[in-house]
């Protein structure tokens, strides 16, 4: 099968669409199938190609998002179409679909080839917080992009909910996938975690971008419990307003790989704070390293924690709900551990082989349907 995966991001960018689109490409390749990846250029002029990708990669011009310049925007030109139509592609992936994403989806239309979107970010707030504009707009963008797809895979039962009430017809949950031999036990490293802990008796870490929607000012109040340490591991255009707004906390900036795994197992509580996560995988991260997850009941979380099994939930955008769950396990020390088995359990054969062989049944079923029709 002959597959072009467009995407709002790809790799060195570090977040969700970009980590997704990766894997997702790995997953093709692996499996046999001629992928072409088209993505926008990076701040640094990301050249065609990339460190690490699986496949030719086509770089689109592009410019930083205004009050977030890690986001690009794409510029309309002629290279997407070009690159489609070099490939000639059986099915068009578009990842994240907003901007260059709906210019993918227009010239799939054009050339009457199936397209399948992969809903991944909540871009009604984006717009609000960084466009300053109504996330009326947004949503009538994304749903003109996702009614014209052949269908929409949605990260969470949240997530399709959510397009479901905006108009988005042909729906189907796709999660996401986890890398478990890496995100594992094994790699807790106890010097690692007494350098950071500095003598404290509770190392507790967040894992994510540091943006205004991911509300990790609610850290506040677990950095000041006694005994605890708080460490956030990440990135964004939030970073020095809250290293000043959280004194206590100590920041290790952006990781990847192998060294972020290490970190991640090596902490005794995971907390997640942002209530808008479509899917949360850092939460999925933290659980196969084994590592309970105190997180929101809001989004992608509600799919991955089961509250006193699998980890605790409390209210969205509770700051005092974070500290008091952390003290109870702070306090506890075999609830940590069995919380942190169950996770690890829970979610050790969601691998990216096995989401990436459902993402392939979606592309067949859609191709199906196309068949059909003309027939």
């Amino acid at each position: 099968m002959r597959v072009v995966i467009v995407t709002e991001s790809f790799p060195p960018d570090v977040n969700g669409v970009a980590h997704c689109a990766l894997e997702t490409a790995r997953h093709l390749v692996r499996r046999g199938h001629d992928v072409l990846v088209v993505a926008p250029t990076g701040a640094d002029g990301t050249p065609d190609g990339g460190p690490g990708a699986p496949c030719p990669v086509v770089r689109v011009p592009s410019v930083p998002l205004p009050g977030y310049p890690q986001v690009r925007l794409a510029l309309p030109g002629r290279r997407l179409a070009v690159a489609l139509d070099g490939h000639q592609p059986d099915v068009v992936h578009l990842a994240g679909p907003f901007v260059l994403g709906a210019r993918a989806m227009a010239v799939a239309a054009r050339r009457r080839v199936p397209a399948v979107a992969v809903y991944q970010t909540d871009l009604g707030r984006y717009a609000r917080a960084y466009l300053r504009t109504g996330s009326a707009a947004a949503w009538r963008r994304l749903r003109a992009v996702h009614a014209a797809a052949d269908r929409t895979l949605a990260p969470s039962t949240s997530a399709l909910h959510d397009l479901a009430a905006h108009g988005v017809p042909r729906l189907r949950l796709w999660p996401r996938g986890v890398d478990s031999a890496r995100f594992h036990p094994a790699r807790r490293d106890k010097v690692l975690r007494c350098s950071l802990a500095a003598g404290r008796d509770l190392l507790v870490g967040y894992v994510g971008r540091l943006a205004p929607e991911k509300e990790v000012r609610l850290l506040a109040r677990v950095s000041r419990l006694p005994g605890v340490r708080t460490v956030v591991i990440g990135d964004g255009p939030s970073a020095s307003g809250l290293r000043a707004a959280l004194p206590g906390v100590r920041f290790l900036g952006r990781r990847t790989g192998d060294e972020l795994a290490r970190l991640v197992a090596s902490l005794d509580v995971f907390v997640h704070t942002g209530r808008y996560d479509t899917f949360c995988q850092t939460v999925q991260e933290a659980m196969a390293g084994g590592v309970p997850v105190v997180a929101p009941a809001a989004g992608g979380p509600l799919d991955l924690v089961e509250h006193g099994r699998t980890g605790l939930l409390v209210p969205p955008g509770d700051g005092e709900a974070l500290r008091d769950a952390v003290r109870l396990l702070a306090g506890d020390p075999a609830a940590r551990a069995r919380l942190g088995a169950a996770g690890r359990a829970a979610v050790e054969h969601r691998t990216w082989e096995v989401v990436g062989d459902e993402l392939l049944g979606h592309y067949e079923a859609v191709l199906a349907d196309r068949t059909a029709v003309a027939a």
